[in-house]
């Protein structure tokens, strides 16, 4: 296999030292070449001015490469001055490059944990919520149970059963001292439609449900209606009967006419 020899690239500064040096050497070979017992040479002499201009173009030779080494190295240092503040600006700029990296990553770590508490703290605000109303709940229902068992006997007094038929003719009765117009028929077919004769009835998933204000009572109506056409000398109580009952029927007959026009929802 052919051999390949390999040499390093000389560059422009080795060169000129290169070339300094084989002109020194060629004087220094020259100057080898007189004779050194010819004894002392006389002034004037065809020998001495060659040794005198000999020494001269040493010296011019030594000078001028001295001279380009001295250019060389000026230029070397000139370059090599350039390139330190490229240098560094780039170290600078690698810096800040980390520098914003590195802030941007604290920032997306401390919004991951702002985050993750907000989300703790909504889950425990509506987990609070959710007690707090099924705490009123079950306060309403109980209110609702006692007033039930104290207007029991005023209804008995009164001569109304306490039942669905009761709370029809007590409401009727109510409802023609003040001239709101209805009939038996009409509202227990409306009653039977809408809460089948329970007056604690709730309607928990249509979009007055969801609106957060679900219908409740045998007529199923909801808290606005109920505050709104409510009937003096009745129950405050959405889900007392005759209180229920009358406010649904006040309504149909500013809505409808009549309780007795509604065959559906209304």
């Amino acid at each position: 296999m052919p051999k390949h020899s390999h040499s390093p690239t000389l560059t422009k500064h080795h060169k000129i030292a290169l070339a300094g040096v084989a002109t020194l050497g060629a004087a220094a070979l020259a100057f080898s070449a007189v004779p050194s017992s010819a004894g002392t040479v006389a002034t004037g002499s065809p020998e001495a001015v060659a040794k005198v201009s000999y020494d001269t173009q040493v010296k011019d030779v030594k000078g001028a490469v001295t001279d380009r080494l001295a250019v060389r190295n000026v230029k070397v240092e000139a370059i090599a001055a350039k390139k330190a503040p490229s240098a560094h600006a780039r170290h600078v700029a690698h810096v800040k490059k980390v520098h914003a990296a590195h802030v941007a990553h604290v920032k997306k770590v401390h919004a991951a944990k702002a985050k993750a508490a907000h989300a703790a703290h909504v889950q425990h605000v509506r987990a609070a919520a959710k007690k707090a109303a099924h705490a009123a709940h079950v306060n309403h229902v109980a209110k609702q149970a006692a007033d039930r068992s104290a207007q029991r006997p005023q209804l008995q007094q009164a001569g109304y059963g306490n039942n669905l038929d009761g709370w029809i003719r007590q409401s009727l009765d109510i409802m023609k001292s003040k001239g709101i117009p209805g009939s038996y028929n009409g509202l227990h077919r409306n009653i039977m439609r809408e809460s089948s004769g329970n007056p604690n009835a709730i309607n928990n998933w249509d979009i007055n449900a969801i609106n957060g204000i679900p219908s409740k009572g045998l007529l199923q109506v909801i808290p606005p209606t109920f505050a709104t056409y409510h009937v003096n000398g009745t129950s405050w109580n959405i889900y007392d009967p005759v209180a229920n009952i009358t406010a649904a029927a006040n309504y149909a007959s500013h809505r409808y006419g009549s309780i007795d026009n509604v065959n559906s929802a209304y």
